[in-house]
C-alpha cells in the first residue's frame, strides 16, 4: 500500500529559502518544471499584503535571472522565476553525492507540494512504499535535517498534514523545547510567550487548541472506548 508523507528537509542552501527568509511573513509555494533544460522555472505561488515585497527579494536575489508575473487573485500572485542555478549547481557544495540528488527523481514518488520556509522546504506527495520514503529521509538526514510531520497509507480518507495550524505548530515547538512540557517545569508560560511575541493569553489558547485536536486525532479516537 503506498504512503502518504508530509515532511520537513533543512536545508538554508535548497532554491529561494532565503527569499522566504527575507520575506518571513509570506507564504511561499512552488512548483518544479523538470522538463526545461538545465535551469528549469519554479511556479511560485506567493502570498502576501504587499506583493511588492516578495518581487524586491527577487531582485535582490543570487539565485533568481528573472521572474515574470503570470496572475494574481487577492493576495496570492503566480510568478515564474527563472533560476539564475540549476538546483544541482545551488547544491553543489552541500550534497555529498549529486548522483544521489538525481536518483531521488526517479523514484516511484509524486512531489504534490512543497513550501518554502526560512530554513529549508516542506514537501508533500505520494510514495510507493515505506523504502522509497527512507531513500528520502536517508538522503537528506546526511545533506541536512529530515523531520516526518505526517504519515499516512493512500487508503485512508486523511490527507498528509497534521491538522495543526501553523501557529499551533511553532507554539507547541518552541515551549517543547524551551521546557515548558518538562518535569519540573523549566520554562514558564509567560517565557515562551515572549519568545513568541505573543501574550501569554494568547499562549495558552494557542496550545490548548493544539493539544485538542491532537488529543481528538490520536488517544481520542482509539477503540474500543476508554472505560468510563
Amino acid at each position: 500500500m503506498g504512503l502518504i508523507a508530509e515532511y520537513e528537509i533543512t536545508c538554508e542552501h535548497l532554491p529561494l529559502v532565503a527569499i522566504a527568509g527575507d520575506v518571513p511573513e509570506a507564504t511561499l509555494d512552488i512548483e518544479l518544471q523538470p522538463n526545461h533544460g538545465n535551469h528549469p522555472p519554479f511556479i511560485v505561488h506567493a502570498t502576501h499584503e504587499t506583493p511588492a515585497s516578495i518581487e524586491q527579494a527577487f531582485e535582490s536575489s543570487s539565485f533568481v535571472a528573472g521572474y515574470t508575473l503570470v496572475g494574481q487573485a487577492g493576495e496570492t500572485c503566480q510568478y515564474q522565476v527563472l533560476p539564475a542555478l540549476g538546483i544541482e549547481a545551488q547544491l553543489g557544495e552541500q550534497i555529498e553525492d549529486l548522483s544521489e540528488l538525481r536518483a531521488l527523481a526517479t523514484t516511484d514518488s509524486i512531489i504534490e507540494r512543497i513550501r518554502v520556509t526560512p530554513t529549508g522546504w516542506i514537501q508533500s506527495g505520494w510514495f510507493r512504499d515505506r523504502a522509497v520514503l527512507d531513500e528520502f529521509r536517508t538522503f537528506w538526514q546526511r545533506n541536512g535535517e529530515f523531520t516526518l510531520r505526517r504519515l499516512t497509507y493512500d487508503g485512508e480518507a486523511e490527507e498528509a498534514g497534521d491538522g495543526l495550524t501553523d501557529h499551533q505548530r511553532e507554539a507547541l515547538r518552541i515551549a517543547y523545547e524551551m521546557g515548558h512540557f518538562d518535569i519540573p517545569r523549566t520554562a514558564t508560560l509567560d517565557e515562551v510567550a515572549a519568545e513568541l511575541g505573543i501574550t501569554a493569553s494568547s499562549l495558552s489558547e494557542r496550545l490548548r487548541r493544539a493539544q485538542t485536536h491532537l488529543i481528538e486525532t490520536t488517544v481520542a479516537s482509539t477503540w474500543p472506548p476508554l472505560p468510563q
